[in-house]
C-alpha cells in the first residue's frame, strides 16, 4: 500500500488518447474531403455564370461571338461549355467540369433584368422596355 495502483489500469489512458486522436484525424480529413467538394461545385457555377455574362456582354455582335467568349470564358476555369442558347438578349449557358468527386454541371442565365412578362411580350425589341439601344451597323435582334 505505497500508492501504486494495480496494473490492470496501467495504460488506458494512452488507449483512450489514441482513439480520440483516431477520431479527430477522421472527422477532419472528413471534413477536408467535403469541403473541397463544395468549392469544387463552386468553382464550376462560377465559371457558368461568368460564361454567361462574358457571352451577354457579346451578343451585339452576333450569337456565334457570344458563344465563342462563353467557351473561351469556360475553358480559362477548367471547365467545359455543354451548351449555348441565345433567345433575343437572352444567353443560357450550361457548364460541366470533372472533379476529383465525380463530374458536375451548373446552368446560368444573363440577360436584362426586367419582368419577363413584359419582355416575352415584345421579345425584346422595344428600346422603352428593355432600356437597350441598338449598336450602330447591327440587326436589330
Amino acid at each position: 500500500m505505497n500508492g501504486e495502483r494495480s496494473g490492470c489500469d496501467r495504460g488506458s489512458a494512452a488507449v483512450s488518447g489514441v482513439v480520440a486522436m483516431l477520431l479527430l484525424i477522421i472527422v477532419t480529413v472528413a471534413g477536408a474531403w467535403i469541403g473541397s467538394a463544395v468549392v469544387a461545385r463552386h468553382r464550376v457555377t462560377g465559371a457558368a455564370d461568368l460564361a454567361a455574362l462574358a457571352a451577354a456582354a457579346r451578343l451585339a455582335e452576333s450569337d456565334e461571338s457570344a458563344c465563342e467568349q462563353a467557351e473561351r470564358v469556360a475553358s480559362e476555369h477548367r471547365a467545359e461549355l455543354t451548351s449555348c442558347a441565345v433567345s433575343g438578349w437572352e444567353v443560357v449557358v450550361e457548364v460541366s467540369a470533372t472533379t476529383p468527386f465525380g463530374p458536375v454541371n451548373a446552368r446560368a442565365r444573363a440577360g436584362p433584368a426586367e419582368d419577363r412578362s413584359v419582355w416575352s411580350a415584345t421579345s425584346g425589341r422595344l428600346t422603352a422596355v428593355s432600356g437597350l439601344t441598338s449598336v450602330p451597323g447591327h440587326a436589330e435582334r
